[in-house]
């Protein structure tokens, strides 16, 4: 029997994408949200699992759409402690602090779409 459960709470443009992109994808699981999340945060988002987003333009206007949101997120990472700075990302190019160039801008967008998954899994107290 299939698990009836969505992803709720969202209260940013970022976080109602990747609301709905992860309740849509609950349906072909058998587990549902728990399902898509565990997949999405075992195979990441470099996976490919999020289709709309797999090529590189694609990560870059989805980076485009929510950049301040993502920044925001990088921010608070860095600020507790989570991360030093945005080059403790696997594939950072530290040539390209400010993230000008589409490689950073691509690691940022899988960066923002992955860790609001993760913090709306905790704002709705679902453990994977």
């Amino acid at each position: 029997m299939k698990t009836l459960m969505y992803i709720t709470r969202a209260r940013t443009p970022l976080e109602k994408h990747v609301q709905l992109w992860i309740n849509v994808n609950a349906l072909e699981y058998e587990n549902g949200v728990r399902g898509v999340l565990k997949d999405l945060f075992y195979g990441k988002y470099a996976s490919g699992m999020v289709g709309h987003s797999m090529y590189y333009d694609d990560k870059l206007k989805f980076f485009a759409i929510h950049r301040r949101e993502i920044f925001k997120i990088l921010h608070e990472y860095i600020s507790n402690g989570f991360l030093n700075s945005p080059a403790a990302l696997t594939g950072w190019d530290k040539s390209d602090p400010l993230a000008q160039e589409a490689q950073n801008r691509s690691l940022l967008a899988w960066f923002g779409f992955e860790e609001t998954a993760r913090n709306l899994a905790d704002r709705n107290n679902i453990e994977i």
